[in-house]
């Protein structure tokens, strides 16, 4: 049997770093363009900026035609698991609490806890998100926390925009350490000290951001009526979260994190009201999203059913403690099996019985990656583990399956109920597809390695602009884990010949990347589709895109403060 021809990755294709820098950016400044202009389909964009990144690989980079074909199935075929299957299986299960009135019940108990807006943001788009992006991650958060926004009456764009400027500072802790793991992988360091140097980062932010996320909605000075409940909120998720990583481990932050935001808000608003009450759900000022879709929920719901005006929210009554038990009851099926599908134990009993690993022939260890982005030249895997049973998506079908059989749906409606939600979700789930190919597609042609290493030749500024590697990793491919596989072992070879610490840097890769999860064009997609504000994916991104550029030079400045003036994390953990 002949060996396989090796293809290796080339950095520089046209001999000239800032021409093949520029080449390689042409993609994602094509696809960031086409959504930001609102008069391209999400998904449309998607498939023409991916047809754009397979001619520039094939064309530029010199990638064998075989190899790219490959890549890009590889990366659709991603796209759909496990990404597009948390996203159909979250919106089904939404989709049927509308159906029986259930989500009108749990919108009307968590006004219950607050009428106000500003609060009621706090407690699910910031508390409550970071629980599910610590149990699920990859996009789990934003579709659950932008369908319960939409049902609490939020605008779409305040419930899309909100949502994805809130699931941040969580997300280097997100799907029970994942990121951390990933990046441990690709660099050697011990997870648990990348843990504890993010958790010197991160917690910083876990302040900022509540109060930047209420400002963003309410004004500043709307946000100062509140300001002791945001800093209640935020500062027991930043204490638990800093305690946790350096003390107990990196796998549980973002849980006990999240547990302790959510109990310290509810048991202070029991002391604690604001003078005003704050009941406009729109964004302050200008909101283009006000009345798109109304009546809501429907977009996303099935119709309204001939039994939903029987619903105590719907006849003007106030819900019962047992319905509003029932109503909770679906979310809190979905936070204990996705908490338990999130587990080391569990993916170890499911893992060796229900998996299909398949490596990609004319791909799995064809491509070589070498220096300088990697030490020596190793080969690039293309392994497809087909993980279906521990999938955070089939942890989420099995809680909608068991809470259907509790609002007793018949088992032909939930098949029809399911085909309905393939049906209003075609087009995100081809966005998705397409997006995720473009990713794989990227990284395997190296093309993403050409952008990081113009990052890397930044001098006695990297800690600031390897920071924002970090954010361009996530923003390219929608996930804090795959930016830490593809741009770690750059940090800590960088970093090394600048005479820094390799494990602040590759930090700060994790760090710096969960800004760019709120302009990432999967997760806004992810958002626009939880939320019913279809089509709309351009006033989204422009809504946060600045959000998102700003937050990253704010970390890239404390990593330069620790990098040089305060190197406080060096001095107390031991780097391996």
């Amino acid at each position: 049997m002949e060996p396989v021809q090796t293809w290796n990755q080339v950095y520089d294709p046209f001999g000239n770093p800032w021409l093949s820098t520029l080449a390689a950016s042409v993609p994602v400044i094509a696809l960031l363009a086409m959504i930001a202009s609102g008069r391209v389909k999400a998904h449309i964009a998607a498939v023409l900026a991916l047809v754009l990144a397979f001619a520039l690989a094939v064309g530029a980079f010199g990638m064998p035609l075989g190899l790219a074909t490959r890549a890009s199935l590889l990366g659709m075929v991603t796209g759909f698991f496990p990404i597009g299957w948390i996203i159909l299986n979250v919106i089904f299960l939404y989709r049927l609490t509308v159906e029986k009135g259930w989500f009108a019940i749990l919108q009307q108990s968590v006004a219950g806890i607050t009428t106000d807006r500003r609060l009621q943001l706090l407690l699910v788009a910031f508390a409550f998100g970071a629980f599910f992006e610590g149990a699920g991650g990859f996009g789990t958060p934003v579709a659950v926390t932008g369908a319960i926004l939409i049902g609490l009456g939020f605008s779409p764009l305040a419930a899309s925009g909100l949502s994805l400027i809130a699931n941040t500072a969580p997300v280097a802790f997100g799907a029970l350490g994942a990121p951390i793991q990933g990046l441990a992988s690709v660099t050697g360091y011990d997870p648990y000290v990348l843990g504890a140097m993010i958790g010197r980062q991160l917690p910083v932010f876990s302040l900022i951001v509540p109060f930047w996320l209420i400002w963003v909605f309410a004004g500043f000075r709307g946000m100062v009526q509140v300001w002791p409940a945001i800093l209640i909120c935020g500062g027991a998720f930043a204490a638990a979260q800093f305690g946790i990583s350096n003390y107990v481990n990196p796998w549980i932050v973002d849980i006990g994190a999240s547990i302790a935001a959510m109990g310290a808000l509810v048991l202070f608003l029991k002391v604690w009201k604001p003078a005003t009450i704050w009941t406009s759900p729109a964004l302050r000022g200008n909101d283009p999203s006000i009345g798109y879709g109304a009546p809501r929920p429907v977009a996303l719901g099935a119709g309204v059913p001939s039994d939903l005006p029987r619903a105590p929210v719907a006849t003007g009554r106030t819900a019962t403690s047992s319905e509003i038990a029932l109503a909770w009851l679906p979310w809190i099926i979905l936070s204990v099996i996705v908490a338990i599908w999130g587990t080391g134990w569990f993916k170890a009993i499911v893992n060796p019985i229900f998996t299909w690993k398949y490596e990609v022939p004319g791909l799995h260890n064809v491509i070589m990656k070498v220096p300088p982005v990697v030490a020596k030249a190793h080969p690039e895997g293309a392994v497809f583990l087909f993980t279906y049973m521990s999938y955070t998506g089939t942890g989420v079908l099995i809680a909608a399956l068991i809470s259907g059989a509790l609002m007793r749906f018949s088992p032909v409606r939930l098949v029809t109920a399911y085909v309905e939600t393939i049906w209003v979700l075609r087009y995100s789930l081809v966005t998705i597809a397409a997006m995720l190919a473009l990713g794989v597609l990227t990284r395997y042609a190296g093309v993403d390695a050409t952008l990081g290493l113009a990052f890397a030749g930044t001098g006695i500024l990297y800690p600031f602009f390897g920071t924002l590697l970090g954010w361009l990793g996530v923003a390219l491919t929608g996930s804090d884990t795959a930016s830490n596989v593809l741009f770690g072992g750059l940090q800590k070879i960088t970093s090394e010949q600048l005479g820094l610490s390799g494990v602040l840097m590759a930090s700060a890769n994790s760090s710096g990347g969960v800004m760019g999860k709120m302009i990432d064009a999967q997760s806004i997609v992810v958002a626009s589709t939880a939320t019913g504000y279809f089509g709309q994916e351009g006033k989204i991104l422009r809504f946060v895109f600045w959000h998102s550029i700003a937050l990253a030079c704010l970390v890239g400045g404390l990593v330069m403060l620790q990098a040089y003036v305060h190197p406080f994390t060096a001095m107390v953990i031991h780097v391996p």
